[in-house]
């Protein structure tokens, strides 16, 4: 695995593509950017396999199956007797095995190598086995990252996890090069509307609902304003219950005559669409349900390409949307989704400051910038762990 004496060698442990998921996406966008910094060989992945086949590319170094203790107990093994210099770990509880993803604990534990965890979704009242698991992991870990500031607290004060461990690191967002807005709207035959955006899986906790019925009204004074709703069903959505959500939504469409105003594109979008969907939006709406949201990439991507977001009020909205950077609507409250957007239509100069502003904060976002940050913690943990080692012997 070592092409380079000097070299370090990084894996990370989670999802990988081209398995949907948000975490594989950004395993894979860091360890893309990994290939620009000096000093690393280029990272690979552990893949954790839920019950399908993946036709994994060659970045996959291992695969465990998230049901199968066994093979997180020989995974640590394998890595132990490695030359892994240091272990990556994306957590998301429902991507481990066991209870809340607790085939983590014994893994960690029969680890000798040291990693770093990154926590994607950090619960203000979790169960007793949530904190438990977050709690273990974290105390055999050489350092503990999480995207949002409001969560560093919460990992010392809910989780008992030490506060020398926890650093705050920005959710990254690519760097795609596009045409301005008036030329990808005239390239996607949307010239002279006003686009209004929404892009991610779909599910019911989105609260999509909210921002169609928001429409209603929205149409009657910007009658050139058009919804567009970007992306596929979530995959275990679809496994559980089909399309039953997006049918509700298109016949919300049909019942308030919205078909000239609302857009469906069921797919699943590439980088490059993402980007593009974001640069032609006038205004970015997550409209989520949950409250206790600690990190939306969603939500990071439209900071990062400074957007104009009216949001809900989840944790990670209220903290990224601070000083002027866009519009909290409340939770459920189609009404109050519709002033937000009436307030930013009405009033283009309001919508190019908070542009300016949302943009300030995005272009610090970028993987680019994000990557380096990592880069310097992965060096001076492998640093503190030779030395160590060296030390005991």
């Amino acid at each position: 695995m070592k092409n380079s004496s000097n070299n370090r060698n990084i894996v990370f442990l989670g999802t990988s593509l081209p398995r949907e998921c948000g975490i594989a996406t950004f395993t894979q966008d860091l360890l893309d950017e990994f290939e620009h910094i000096q000093g690393f060989n280029k990272p690979r992945i552990i893949a954790i396999n839920n019950n399908e086949t993946y036709h994994y590319q060659e970045q996959v170094m291992r695969e465990i199956d998230q049901y199968k203790l066994s093979d997180y107990i020989d995974t640590a093994d394998y890595l132990d007797l490695s030359d892994v210099d240091l272990l990556v770990i994306q957590h998301e509880f429902g991507i481990y095995g066991g209870e809340s993803g607790e085939y983590l604990i014994p893994f960690v534990e029969r680890l000798s190598i040291p990693y770093i965890v990154i926590f994607h979704t950090v619960l203000t009242k979790p169960s007793a086995k949530q904190r438990h698991i977050m709690n273990r992991v974290a105390e055999l870990s050489v350092k503990v990252v999480t995207m949002a500031k409001s969560s560093v607290k919460d990992l010392i004060s809910i989780y008992g996890i030490d506060a020398t461990k926890v650093t705050f690191i920005h959710h990254g967002v690519p760097y795609v090069k596009t045409e301005s807005r008036s030329k990808l709207k005239e390239q996607y035959g949307f010239a002279n509307r006003k686009v209004l955006s929404t892009f991610g899986f779909l599910s019911p906790g989105k609260g999509i609902e909210y921002s169609i019925e928001a429409m209603r009204e929205v149409v009657k004074q910007h009658p050139d304003s058009l919804y567009i709703i970007f992306g596929k069903t979530h995959p275990v959505v679809k496994q559980e219950t089909g399309e039953v959500y997006r049918q509700k939504l298109m016949d919300l469409v049909k019942e308030f005559d919205l078909n000239h105003n609302v857009l469906f594109v069921d797919k699943l979008l590439t980088q490059e669409e993402v980007i593009q969907s974001l640069v032609m939006s006038d205004v970015y709406i997550t409209p989520y349900l949950g409250k206790d949201q600690a990190v939306s990439g969603t939500l990071a991507y439209g900071v990062g390409y400074g957007r104009v977001i009216v949001s809900t009020p989840y944790r990670y909205a209220e903290e990224m949307l601070a000083e002027g950077r866009g519009l909290l609507a409340n939770f459920r409250d189609s009404a109050s989704l519709e002033a937000c957007i009436l307030q930013l239509l009405d009033n283009p100069t309001m919508i190019k400051e908070m542009e300016n502003r949302t943009l300030e904060l995005g272009r610090t976002m970028l993987w680019s910038e994000i990557a380096k940050t990592y880069a310097t913690i992965f060096q001076e943990k492998i640093t503190i762990s030779e030395l160590a080692n060296r030390s005991v012997i």
